[in-house]
């Protein structure tokens, strides 16, 4: 009996507390109300608003959204031609990102595409069995490097210094071609390799490992 009039006093006493809060809360609402009240009535009189000023738009001004600053313009540009963007390549092929012939090329806005052709099929390919569009037999380097390096102007020591270096196996120098000195532009290891001459699929059991 004891708990049961426990019970009911506790429950009352926690409706009487919401009962009050309620109580407040509209006191106190009503008394924002009324200041509410006050202030209009000291704008009518004054004739001056005590809020923000009203919002003024230009409909002739241009929207920032639609045209960036000069500066974003010029910034986003220079970043744009800073380098020939390569990622397309580089999520098969990302052991070129740091190779020196792909990443001075890239410095120079000359990118994998521009030598070896857009490749959407050799791209789109997850067997990995078609080739780039193009691609170089040994005797053809020479004369694609020399379309844009029409000169080489490079000090003779340091051609037979890199010559010595790089290809010591060559004593004709008439077998020497650019790529034997300039960057490591050739995958150690291969997975599938293709005749650069007929762009056909070279079966493994033929492929010497060159």
């Amino acid at each position: 009996m004891n708990m049961n009039w426990r019970f009911f006093v506790a429950l009352f006493g926690l409706a009487g507390m919401a009962g009050a809060a309620l109580l407040l809360s509209d006191s106190a609402r009503d008394q924002e109300h009324q200041w509410i009240k006050v202030a209009l009535a000291a704008e009518e009189q004054t004739g001056q608003s005590s809020g923000p000023p009203p919002l003024v738009i230009d409909k002739e001004a241009p929207l920032l959204l639609d045209e960036p600053a000069e500066a974003d313009e010029a910034c986003c540009a220079e970043t744009a031609q800073a380098s020939a963007d390569n990622t397309a390549c580089f999520v098969c092929h990302a052991n070129y990102q740091e190779e020196t012939l792909a990443s001075e090329h890239a410095k120079a806005r000359v990118g994998c595409v521009d030598c070896h052709g857009e490749s959407y099929p050799h791209r789109n390919d997850e067997n990995n069995i078609t080739p780039p569009d193009i691609i170089y037999p040994r005797d053809r380097i020479d004369q694609s490097c020399q379309k844009c390096h029409a000169t080489h102007d490079v000090p003779a020591a340091r051609v037979i210094a890199l010559w010595l270096k790089r290809c010591p196996a060559k004593t004709d120098p008439k077998t020497i071609v650019c790529t034997d000195c300039h960057g490591e532009h050739r995958l150690r290891i291969r997975t599938v390799r293709w005749d650069k001459k007929t762009w056909k699929l070279i079966p493994r059991r033929q492929d010497s490992g060159e």
